[in-house]
């Protein structure tokens, strides 16, 4: 399966007031993980840039002003979308312009949806978490994402805290920590060393207790993983039992 998580910056809020796209952010998933691969382009749009959109990305009209049109990038855009499912939050503003801007560039006149599949985050994230806030900085706290770097709005960037979203958004507890094969044989490599005679006499191991603070932000995680699965974490039901009563 692969899908493409995007996400773009413009310069105002309105395609049909001749608002423009000027930055383009593309994250490649194969079966749910990163390739590595991406798409990242800055576009000239040959018009001014809203003081509002400013406020919220900080791209200026000078740093685009030797950058390409939207036209001399939209083959190699197409190639790297074309036929994957697009992974967008809030995903009719994005193709709005974007679908104005391959209607304004290219002789096809194509929409994204023509070819690729959509899935718009916003609406699942609203399914999932019903009369909360759902912007991209409230899931990054309620899924434990970092997005500390983000400061301003940058496509590319937000396109891969975007990417970390919704993977746990969308997967289980096991796709949090690897597949049942990767765990497997990660067990395999521990019995394997600890079978070897003498494997930990020469090292000098330190035990480091987890203090309180750290200790309430893994319970926290905890509490994050028990509400998303509907039962709780196999670990905290075997350490609950343990515990002398």
């Amino acid at each position: 399966m692969r899908q493409i998580v995007l996400d773009t910056e413009t310069t105002g809020l309105e395609p049909d007031m001749g608002h423009r796209v000027i930055e383009i952010g593309a994250v490649e998933l194969i079966n749910r993980k990163f390739t590595g691969r991406h798409f990242h382009e800055y576009m000239n749009p040959d018009r001014a840039i809203d003081d509002g959109a400013l406020e919220v990305h900080g791209i200026t009209a000078s740093f685009l002003a030797d950058k390409p049109r939207f036209g001399d990038i939209a083959e190699s855009f197409l190639s790297f979308v074309s036929d994957a499912d697009l992974v967008i939050h809030n995903a009719p503003f994005d193709l709005s312009f974007l679908d104005y801007e391959l209607k304004r560039w290219t002789s096809r006149h194509p929409k994204l949806s023509s070819f690729c599949t959509i899935t718009d985050s916003l609406v699942l994230a609203r399914q999932k978490h019903p009369g909360q806030k759902n912007n991209l900085d409230a899931l990054c706290r309620r899924y434990f994402v970092d997005n500390s770097q983000r400061e301003l709005h940058g496509a590319l960037l937000d396109a891969e805290i975007l990417a970390d979203v919704y993977l746990l958004m969308t997967g289980g507890q096991t796709n949090l920590f690897g597949s049942a094969d990767d765990e497997a044989e990660k067990a395999e490599e521990a019995f394997a060393l600890t079978a070897q005679p003498n494997a930990f006499q020469d090292l000098n191991l330190v035990t480091v207790s987890a203090d309180e603070s750290e200790q309430r932000a893994h319970e926290a995680y905890l509490d994050f993983l028990a509400e998303k699965n509907g039962s709780q974490p196999v670990w905290r039901t075997s350490s609950t039992a343990a515990t002398p009563q």
